[in-house]
């Protein structure tokens, strides 16, 4: 297998304490390899970096125009959210508009993210249910996606629903659809495991997901619905995106300062993914070792390589790029270094 570079160090003073190897990806939505850096063409579990791609149906099937959701709702679609309570109330808006409730959620339940809604739950005596998983909104599409299906087939929505995580269940096969249409991936032979909120996760090459992004980011090389959909998406990420995470949260924070010219969301184990709408293109990033903090820093490199930036927008990003290591006191006491970041030809 081959060795990935480097692509970002850990500083603790001025010394190199730890390092992180990885892949990059840049594709336009022709399927050209623009720029790459290490091996992109080995097959990585995509997780929630693909949350927009897994929501194409949402919106291309109707359900989204269907149950009225709007661009709160669609943005937590595509979100890996800190479970803060207006990420709660959005969840719970979209299972209503469909006339359900959370308890048809099978993504699981875990305790908000975010330290602040974990404490506040907690002094109210509550405990987290399926809302507060950090892919509540993402299930909820699902859910929407379900109850069109079921009522397309003259089904009960709730017993419809039930094991709709599964590979072979008509949603998830919806889902995979999307993915396979936008990335090219072969689900017939590509590895398969279990995700952290029980549905399928696909080994799809970095290269092919920055694909999937580019297509995103341009409706090129998909069919008229799913781009209709991608534009729907991208627009409603933009417009809200404190509901794709949250308080301090990398994907937040870019969108909201950059708007729709990046579209962008990470996954676990050090998976980052990026549509840039102005240059028709796509970004990958995969970090061998699995840490977010590098594929974030990896991340606003490569933005910073390719976007046309003013200088304040480029401070904003290199300093997303270097972000600093604090000790228990709050104190600064190294940063991240970007070290190797797929550029631009000028």
């Amino acid at each position: 297998m081959t060795t990935n570079p480097v692509l970002v160090e850990v500083l603790r003073g001025n010394h190199v304490e730890s390092w992180h190897r990885g892949a990059v990806a840049v594709v336009d939505a022709d399927g050209r390899l623009v720029a790459a850096l290490g091996d992109v063409d080995r097959p990585v579990f995509a997780r929630s970096a693909v949350k927009p791609l897994q929501a194409l149906p949402l919106v291309a099937g109707g359900a989204a125009e269907r149950f009225g959701l709007g661009d709160d709702e669609l943005a937590l679609a595509c979100a890996s959210h800190n479970g803060e309570p207006v990420h709660v109330r959005t969840a719970r808006s979209m299972l209503a508009k469909a006339g359900l409730d959370a308890d048809v959620l099978e993504c699981g339940v875990h305790w908000p993210y975010h330290e602040a809604a974990q404490r506040a739950l907690a002094a109210a005596g509550e405990r987290p249910d399926a809302l507060h998983n950090n892919c509540s909104g993402k299930h909820a599409g699902f859910a929407c996606v379900g109850c069109l299906l079921a009522a397309a087939r003259g089904e009960e929505p709730r017993g419809f629903l039930r094991g709709y995580v599964r590979a072979d269940h008509p949603v998830m096969q919806e889902v995979t659809a999307a993915l396979q249409a936008t990335t090219g991936f072969d689900p017939a032979t590509a590895p398969m495991g279990i995700d952290g909120c029980a549905i399928p996760t696909w080994g799809i090459a970095p290269r092919a997901l920055a694909l999937g992004f580019a297509r995103l980011a341009t409706g090129r090389g998909i069919d008229a619905p799913y781009a209709r959909a991608a534009r729907r998406l991208r627009a409603a990420m933009a417009a809200a995106p404190y509901l794709v995470g949250g308080a301090e949260r990398f994907d937040t924070q870019v969108m909201q300062r950059l708007g729709e010219r990046v579209c962008c969301k990470a996954g676990a184990e050090g998976v980052h993914c990026a549509a840039l709408p102005t240059l028709g293109l796509g970004v990958a990033v995969k970090v061998d070792d699995g840490a977010t903090r590098a594929a974030s820093a990896a991340m606003a490199a490569t933005v910073a390589a390719w976007l046309e930036l003013d200088a304040d927008e480029r401070g904003f990003v290199d300093a997303l790029a270097a972000a600093p290591v604090t000790n228990r006191h709050g104190a600064v006491v190294g940063r991240l270094r970007v070290v190797a970041t797929p550029t631009r030809a000028r």
